[in-house]
């Protein structure tokens, strides 16, 4: 059995080598963090801003405490256990063992290095619907009984956010790779290496307050400028200028409204040369000013993958601005590209270095 203690709004659980923390984060909304190690750490990245002022009621009795953030109450159990529930006592959530001999509700596997690849199952509801998570291609609006993997790929975008049609939403604070099992007996959430879970909940009687509170605490979108909110054409691609000013054109003939016209990939000579094809797109100054008379942006697809075979890959290799794989090899992706027979050998720019940021930018300008 574990032991309670209360830190100004926070409540923490201590049992075995495990710490749980619950506080408030924001109107009707806890966040609920987790690790093996000695203590909670505050600088992990995440998608949530810095806590605003907030009030809790916590009690604490025999075998049991609890946290209340308005509308929102999380029981968590002297052995760890965690439940969520509504003002009028309404379970909403609640973490959930398989079978009596284990394993836990909260798994934990070393990865090496202070990480663990992290579970933690909860009940399954019959007729919950589940919504969010992102822009997935399997087709489906309510997410229920899917598997989505929580990475980001080309057409996949993963926004780890469900809202659930019994008055809850879930962030699962975590930026790296995971996944999330919506199934019928339980609901699985997959983190494949972390030093510490993180997940925030809300309650309100809407999607929209749901929706409300979730912006409140991650930031909310600055409005976008009146002409992206307008008709965008694209198609697979583009493949010369006449082509893509001709199709402009015959939309300013015809009296149509657009706004963007999106040049994608193969405009370039190589992948990881950020330029047009000077044979097929021969005069880009003169294409946009064009389009800019037609009342029209251009959007110009930038693609982080680096050609080997490109004029840049030395130069950015020499200055570290590239990724390498585990193994210190600068090589992720056999594709095809313009110049090459067959797939060609591409490295991506790492975008978590500033210097490559500006280099490529530079570039692109």
């Amino acid at each position: 059995m574990g032991s309670f203690t209360q830190s100004d709004a926070a409540l923490e659980w201590r049992g075995g080598h495990e710490i749980v923390r619950i506080e408030p984060w924001g109107r009707n909304s806890l966040r609920i963090r987790g690790t093996l190690w000695q203590a909670i750490q505050e600088d992990l990245p995440g998608a949530l801003l810095p806590a605003p002022p907030s009030q809790s009621e916590i009690q604490v009795s025999d075998g049991r405490a609890t946290i209340t953030s308005g509308e929102l109450s999380a029981e968590i159990s002297a052995s760890g256990q965690l439940r969520f529930l509504r003002s009028d006592g309404r379970e909403v959530l609640s973490e959930t063992t398989p079978h009596f001999t284990g394993p836990p509700t909260r798994r934990y596997a070393t990865t090496g290095g202070g990480a663990h690849h992290f579970e933690v199952l909860f009940n399954a509801r019959d007729g919950e619907r589940f919504y969010g998570l992102g822009q997935h291609q399997h087709g489906r609006l309510n997410q229920k009984g899917a598997v989505v993997e929580l990475v980001q790929r080309n057409t996949e975008v993963s926004v780890p956010f469900l809202v659930s049609n019994l008055g809850y939403g879930l962030l699962w604070n975590h930026p790296g790779i995971g996944r999330v099992e919506l199934g019928v007996t339980v609901t699985r959430w997959v983190s494949e290496a972390t030093r510490q879970w993180d997940y925030w909940i809300t309650a309100a009687d809407e999607p929209a307050g749901l929706l409300r509170q979730y912006g409140e605490a991650v930031g909310r979108t600055p409005m976008l400028p009146e002409w992206a909110s307008g008709f965008w054409q694209c198609k697979l691609r583009y493949k010369t200028q006449d082509e893509l000013l001709g199709v402009a054109r015959e939309y300013k003939r015809r009296g149509l409204p657009l706004s963007v016209i999106v040049a994608d990939y193969f405009h370039w000579t190589r992948q990881g040369e950020w330029k047009f094809d000077p044979e097929e797109w021969p005069d880009p100054g003169a294409m946009v000013a064009e389009l800019d008379q037609l009342g029209v942006k251009l959007m110009v697809s930038v693609w982080p993958t680096v050609n080997l075979d490109s004029e840049n890959y030395a130069e950015m290799a020499e200055l570290g601005l590239l990724v390498d794989n585990e193994r210190g090899i600068s090589v992720q992706l056999p594709i095809w590209d313009r110049g090459s027979a067959g797939r060609a050998l591409m490295t991506f720019y790492d975008s978590t270095n500033p210097q490559a940021r500006d280099y490529i930018w530079a570039k692109v300008r």
